[in-house]
């Protein structure tokens, strides 16, 4: 069966898909039998995906949701759409009304067998489920792994500090994703929030501009001049694939440093994730 991996957010728009979008173009090659990872735009208020590549609608997440109601509601693969830089994806329509409804369906468990498919499937599914919400309680808590995807500055860290006092235990299964520069190290955020795991994915605006691009692409995730959230976003999903093992220091230290010159760079453009 898949994996479920959630990402969502809690204020503001600190990067959830471009994380998304990151994490499956990243994606080890030696995970899940060589099987490539899929997006699914699990979002109430609809989806931008469609939009930005100028992808169809259908097939997508309405037709997904409306197949789980069916006794054979057939693969979720049916529905995917190549995107330019080589990332299957499960698109939506803008818009709360059909696609609220969608996500509520996949949420139940008919749509949670549509996702995970049959015991023969293999590969990752990454809800990217936005704003995190009452309407995506049942995603994520059929999901194997959550990430809260949120920005490094007090005041995010005080939502996510508010948010994970309602979820106790649970918090051990998140993942902490800090997008862009933060004072704090992980072991402090780790020790005062209780989260599992706390990883950072620095601003790269030359990685945001490459995956808006209608061009086709291959994003590398090694090797020279690698693009920083490319490389962190490699380790972050070896991490979570469990291909890889544990990373090698002097690849960490090579990634970290990658990291502090995309932030430099940031800074002096004004821009980011």
């Amino acid at each position: 069966m898949r994996r479920l991996i959630a990402l969502g957010s809690l204020t503001g728009a600190p990067g959830v898909t471009t994380t998304a979008l990151a994490l499956a173009a990243a994606w080890p090659h030696e995970a899940d039998g060589g099987v490539r990872p899929v997006v699914v735009e699990a979002n109430v208020w609809g989806g931008d995906l469609a939009t930005r590549y100028g992808a169809p609608y259908t097939p997508g997440l309405l037709d997904v949701a409306a197949a789980a109601r069916q006794p054979q509601p057939g693969s979720l693969l049916g529905a995917v759409a190549e995107l330019p830089f080589g990332v299957r994806a499960v698109v939506a329509p803008a818009g709360r009304g059909a696609c609220g409804e969608a996500v509520r369906v996949l949420a139940a468990e008919s749509g949670r067998r549509v996702l995970t498919g049959d015991a023969g499937d293999r590969g990752t599914a990454l809800l990217d489920v936005g704003r995190i919400g009452e309407n995506v309680e049942g995603l994520l808590a059929s999901s194997d792994h959550v990430m809260l995807v949120t920005r490094g500055c007090p005041e995010a860290l005080t939502h996510v500090y508010a948010h994970l006092l309602g979820v106790g235990e649970e918090a051990r299964r998140i993942t902490l994703v800090v997008v862009g520069p933060c004072s704090f190290p992980a072991g402090e955020i780790t020790q005062a929030l209780g989260v599992g795991d706390v990883v950072f994915l620095p601003w790269d605006v030359r990685t945001v501009a490459a995956m808006r691009s209608q061009r086709r692409i291959t994003l590398r995730t090694s090797g020279f001049r690698t693009l920083p959230l490319m490389a962190a976003a490699h380790l972050l999903a070896r991490q979570v694939s469990g291909a890889g093992g544990l990373v090698e220091e002097p690849e960490r230290a090579g990634v970290v440093r990658q990291m502090r010159a995309a932030l430099v760079e940031a800074a002096a453009e004004g821009s980011g994730v």
